[in-house]
């Protein structure tokens, strides 16, 4: 089979031919209908992150979803012909054997995943919205939902509206809060305010007059935490999910003196996917995709390391 494998930095993704994997004891065989493009994937292959994978080579891709064709032992037989999307747990980078990160992911035509991290895909949700629903969508709904515990009537603010800060938008505003989004580039401004944000702008200090109960950071800067430290409330909560800077400085009086929560996220539960995939089926939310040819990961991930993407890359072997 086709195989997208990595070997260290300096080395980029090599488009290589591989033996179809055979699943062990308690996995599967998926084939794989679709991948999610993740931009933590362009942090391992410029090496930023590369102490994370253990394993070399590896076949990257995180966000898999296709169909079961063959299981191993101590898995029934049912499970062949369903169609699943693989949950990747709490923490991504830091769980063993964590698909396309401990182990040869999506970037492929098959690979194996254990059957307790699979969750069935409903009829209503196409492989594509499954696959970056497993750690895009489920990594915003985490971020809002758990440890931003956004509920009803609180102001959230939303920075950076790319794939994640979008999806994080919607579901904060499904939580009945009022949201407002954030982003430098303007153009993903009407996306957000059909999705039901009261208003965007493309800073926190173009918005003196609210008061924020909860920002949540899909950038991850220091200029981006700052400004959220400027905006929230006494007691407030800042959740940091980006990552666009190795290390951020912001101003400690400003965390002291006003008692704020800063909280780190990263991935979501196996809830938390089923919780998604629900909301995909009912069409309450409705992720903004862009198809890449598998001959092309490479450019898609190119794009995205440029921020040149609106909504999520995936890709179908």
């Amino acid at each position: 089979m086709k195989a997208y494998r990595w070997n260290g930095p300096g080395t980029g993704l090599q488009l290589q031919d591989v033996p179809v994997p055979e699943p062990s004891a308690n996995e599967v065989l998926i084939e794989i209908k679709a991948c999610g493009l993740c931009h933590s994937d362009c942090h391992i292959i410029d090496g930023s992150q590369a102490s994370s994978v253990k394993k070399r080579p590896i076949t990257l891709g995180h966000e898999v979803a296709g169909n079961v064709v063959a299981v191993g032992q101590g898995v029934e037989t049912t499970w062949i012909g369903e169609r699943v999307a693989v949950a990747l747990g709490g923490h991504p980078i830091r769980t063993p054997n964590t698909i396309g990160l401990q182990i040869d992911g999506g970037y492929a035509e098959f690979v194996v995943a254990m059957v307790a991290s699979l969750v069935r895909v409903p009829e209503a949700v196409s492989f594509e919205q499954a696959a970056v629903a497993t750690d895009c969508l489920t990594t915003a709904y985490h971020a809002v939902r758990g440890a931003g515990e956004v509920t009803a009537g609180m102001n959230v603010g939303i920075i950076g509206l790319g794939g994640l800060g979008t999806a994080g938008l919607r579901i904060a505003v499904l939580a009945g809060a009022t949201v407002y989004g954030f982003d430098i580039d303007s153009r993903r401004f009407d996306k957000s305010v059909a999705n039901g944000a009261k208003a965007c702008f493309t800073g926190l200090e173009q918005v003196k007059d609210v008061v924020f109960d909860v920002i949540v950071d899909f950038v991850g800067k220091s200029s981006t935490m700052v400004a959220a430290l400027d905006a929230i409330k006494f007691r407030g909560r800042i959740v940091l999910v980006g990552l666009a800077e190795p290390s951020i400085s912001v101003p400690t009086f400003a965390i002291i003196w006003n008692k704020v929560e800063i909280r780190g996220c990263l991935g979501g539960s196996m809830e938390d996917l089923s919780n998604v995939l629900e909301l995909i089926a009912t069409k309450k939310l409705k992720p903004e995709l862009e198809e890449i040819a598998f001959d092309r990961v490479n450019q898609g991930l190119h794009r995205l390391e440029t921020g040149d993407v609106l909504g999520r890359l995936y890709t179908c072997p």
